[in-house]
């Protein structure tokens, strides 16, 4: 029943912002088109690149909406709910209108730091909750606590419509742990742009990807030519990349992406407090490698 396929690059749809804080829509209608024109597999919308934190409800619903719309059914749309109250989740799943989206990818509980049993039961009642996939999100560098690769695959075995799992561990013997033991079925996708390509040499099926909301084109095609068992063409397109891959995060998530994209004339490079975009000395960098990869300015 797990039903959808997450094979290949999703990206982690970012929020644009205006100058003065406002989203942006035109401009996030800019890149969902941008996405659907250059080889994206799916959208991954209101997860933690789009700062959905710093969010009202009014304008996560609008969001979602204008995705819908636009994508159109050509791709399938994963749409972050999660949290650390489990029944508040539990609630917004029985409750809200879903149509339109393919897939539920939620994170992990962060803050509380629960048990590995405190993990399996959250995600049991959220599958139990909704009859849309659901995709877990391990991320522990964000939440306070790994989810084990043992929990991981109790639930891929004892929930139906548990479809896969984002893993952001970077652990690299768990997530093969995980790939190696899992149900035939159940999907590991990888949760970091670097590490993509050695996941998908394990078995994993594809990365939910940062830097492809500012090059889909280029990244789909290192996931495709590597499940394509073409990997010596894909770790050569990977290694353009990889200077690129730490700059994206050393002034934190998503304000090195935002500065690609402000660079490539998308978006204004605006994100709301707490977050910050990159320093001058980042962005300059970014700006001379996306020189050198002939990248337009």
């Amino acid at each position: 029943m797990r039903r959808i396929n997450l094979k290949g690059m999703g990206v982690a749809l970012i929020t644009p912002f205006k100058t003065n804080g406002d989203v942006d829509f035109q401009a996030l209608s800019r890149i969902v088109d941008y996405q659907l024109q250059n080889g994206t597999d799916y959208l991954a919308v209101l997860g933690t690149s789009a700062e959905t934190p710093t969010l009202t409800s009014n304008e996560q619903k609008e969001i979602t909406q204008l995705v819908i719309e636009q994508v159109n059914g050509k791709i399938p749309i994963v749409l972050g709910v999660g949290g650390n109250n489990t029944h508040a989740v539990a609630e917004r799943l029985k409750n809200d209108d879903f149509s339109g989206i393919d897939a539920i990818l939620s994170v992990v509980p962060y803050y509380n730091k629960p048990s590995q049993e405190g993990i399996y039961q959250h995600y049991k009642q959220i599958a139990d909750s909704t009859s849309l996939p659901v995709v877990l999100y391990n991320v522990p560098g964000r939440t306070g606590v790994n989810m084990s690769a043992e929990t991981t695959l109790r639930l891929a075995h004892d929930c139906e419509n548990i479809a896969g799992v984002k893993e952001a561990s970077g652990n690299i013997m768990q997530i093969g742990a995980i790939i190696k033991n899992k149900p035939h079925d159940f999907q590991v996708i990888s949760g970091d742009d670097s590490i993509a390509f050695p996941l998908i040499t394990l078995g994993a099926v594809g990365v939910i990807s940062v830097i492809g909301n500012a090059f889909p084109k280029e990244f789909s095609r290192i996931v495709r030519l590597a499940l394509s068992g073409d990997y010596a063409n894909a770790l050569h397109i990977h290694h353009k990349f990889t200077e690129l891959f730490e700059l994206l995060f050393v002034d934190g998530n998503p304000a090195g992406v935002k500065s690609i994209l402000h660079i490539m004339g998308y978006i204004e490079n605006s994100l709301r407090l707490p977050l910050l975009p990159t320093r001058i000395t980042t962005y300059e960098k970014i700006k001379a490698i996306l020189q050198e990869l002939n990248i337009k300015c």
